[in-house]
Formats: C-alpha cells, structure tokens, sequence
C-alpha cells in the first residue's frame, strides 16, 4: 500500500453508544493504534467524568492523546488538528490503518476535514463577554448567540459559556456569525477517511446514560469534581458532570438533584452530537450492536483501497 493509501477510521456517535470498546476491538483485529479526539478525555485529572477507557483498555491497545494534558493548560482545536496530525503521520509509518475515536465533533472533524482559519480577537471583546457572563448569566449569552447566529445556536452546547464568548467574540471582531468561518471546503489529507457512526434507538442510548452517569457516581465522581474544585473555571470543567456537582459543592442543589441534574444535560449533550454527526454524508451509520457487519463493511472498503 503507497503511502496515499493510508486509512484513518473514525467511529463516532453519542456518547455512552459503546464507541470505546468497537475502536479497541478493531484496533486489534487490524494490528493498530488508536487515536482518541475526545476533547476532554485529553486532561488527566477528568478520568471519570469523562468515562476515559480503563487501565485494562488502554494496555489493550495502544492510545494517543489520554491523560497527556493538565487541566491547567489551555489547549484548542487548532492545537489538537496540529499535534494529532503530526502523531498519525508519524504512525502511518509503522501502519496501514489507524482508528480514531471521540465523541467531540469538531475535533474529528479537524482532523478528517481541517478548519477555517478564525481571525485574531481584540482582548477587550473577550474581557466584556466574561464581564458579561458573570454579571448576567449564561442565559443573556445564550439569547445574544440566538440572534446573531442561530445556526451555531442550534449546534453547540449552549451550557457551555466558553463556546458560547467564543461565538459571540468572533462575531462581535467580525460582523460575520462564527459559523461562517466553520468552512465546508476540505483540505486535502494525504490519508483515506472512513466513518463509521453507532446509533441506537433514543430510549437505548438515554438508559445507557443514565446508567453510565451512576455508575460515574460509584466509580468517585463526585471526589474528582472536589479534587479539581480550584480549577472550576478552566475551560476543560466547563462539561456537564462536573458543573452540576460543582453546583452542589456550592451548596445550591442538593447531591440527588445535581445527579439527574447530569442525566439531563448528558441526554441533552447526545441529541446534539447526532445532529452534528447527521449533517455529515460521509458517515456510515449502524446500530451499536452490529458488529459483525461493521467489519465486514471496513474489510471490503479496506479492500477496495488495496
């Protein structure tokens, strides 16, 4: 196989859907590596939380970018198209086929497709728009993006203040909404990219959460939100699981409240995931538990590019 015949496969999908344990299973069955674009796996301290693979799976198979970061430490999309970029060249010359696996959208797609290059932002836009949250609330972003740019509005996760002063940040430099700089245009990569997507029906994925997010709470979740508790205000802990506990350390819900609290906007967090991942034609959807005809599908598109 020449070089240009290189194969990334991606699985995406919701979270909790099982696409952890397919990417180590096919990692193995093609003698590979996996490389992860969960954008919150990436931090060490946020194991739980972030339901990173256990010990066992990560002896399993070989995983790049887990635990490599501290939550101390700013890291973008940007930074993670370059340095994932650099790591499967670098590994496409000891292998043919790479797995990539996560369930943060924007950095998949970083990776597969690249991003548009975002203009430089004055510091007082950003110093106003925090100002702004802390004095208002996330709700008077929330309604600003709505009217500027009602198709980011519909995309991201608008719990999330970071994205939200990101959005409303450009668009305030720019006149032009943040979606406008997400190109459709690909850059050209020197690999093949196929995408498997897991799916199930929406009863399914919800009790998978549901179950998930106890079984986070038994693991110790609630000790590694107090353990990362002077850092609350780093981008990395602006993800559910750790804002609603975070809201119960503070003493303004009670411990069972935050917990479906987190079952809530962890459900909330899937419907939007498929819809990102619904807008993009190049994935081959199946259900979670049809293994079998995922690798047949990935032996005869392999098998194609040979």
């Amino acid at each position: 196989m020449t070089p240009s015949r290189k194969t990334l496969i991606s699985i995406v999908g919701t979270t909790a859907i099982g696409k952890t344990s397919l990417s180590i299973l096919l990692a193995q069955r093609l003698h590979t590596e996996i490389i992860s674009c969960d954008s919150r796996q990436f931090f060490r301290e946020m194991k739980i939380g972030t339901a990173t693979p256990s010990e066992a799976e990560l002896r399993a198979v070989p995983h790049h970018f887990i635990g490599n970061l501290s939550i101390a430490q700013d890291y973008s999309v940007g930074d993670f198209e370059r340095d994932a970029l650099r790591k499967i060249s670098e590994l496409f010359e000891k292998y043919d086929h790479l797995i990539m696996v996560g369930g943060s959208g924007l950095y998949e797609k970083a990776v597969n497709e690249g991003l548009n290059e975002f203009p430089d932002i004055p510091p007082d836009i950003k110093k106003n728009l925090i100002q702004e949250f802390e004095e208002k609330g996330i709700e008077s972003l929330q309604e600003r993006l709505k009217q500027v740019d009602f198709q980011y509005y519909k995309q991201t996760d608008i719990q999330n203040p970071v994205r939200l002063i990101r959005a409303l940040e450009v668009y305030s430099a720019t006149g032009k909404p943040y979606s406008s700089f997400r190109s459709n245009q690909l850059k050209k990569r020197n690999f093949l990219s196929i995408k498997i997507g897991l799916t199930a029906p929406r009863k399914v994925i919800y009790d998978r959460i549901n179950h998930r997010v106890e079984q986070m709470m038994s693991q110790g979740l609630l000790e590694e939100v107090h353990s990362v508790f002077p850092y609350r205000d780093k981008n990395a802990l602006q993800t559910v699981g750790y804002k609603e506990l975070f809201e119960y350390l503070d003493g303004k819900i009670s411990l069972d409240f935050a917990v479906e609290e987190i079952k809530k906007n962890t459900r909330r967090y899937a419907k939007r995931q498929l819809t990102w991942y619904r807008r993009d034609a190049s994935v081959h959807w199946f259900d979670y538990q049809e293994i079998e005809k995922i690798e047949d599908f990935i032996d005869r598109r392999l098998n194609e590019v040979d």
